[in-house]
């Protein structure tokens, strides 16, 4: 994408500042910061499992299948 024209992800109107980059104000980057703080914005994750409920659900398991072997 050599050449290609920038623009400010914000108002997509005008070109960024070096100041401000990627936006072209202070205004755009506020903007942004106010949607991250907001919780606009969110990066997906996945928690990993407790090691306490993963213990449960090992004891609930084995008590299942000796039940079922009974």
């Amino acid at each position: 994408m050599a050449g290609a024209k920038k623009i400010c992800p914000i108002c997509k109107s005008k070109e960024p500042a070096q100041a401000y980059r990627p936006f072209c104000s202070k205004r755009c980057a506020d903007v942004d910061l106010s949607r991250w703080l907001g919780g606009k914005y969110s990066i997906p994750a996945v928690e990993p499992p407790d090691e306490y409920e993963l213990m449960e659900a090992m004891e609930r398991a084995n008590r299942e299948r000796q039940q079922a072997d009974e």
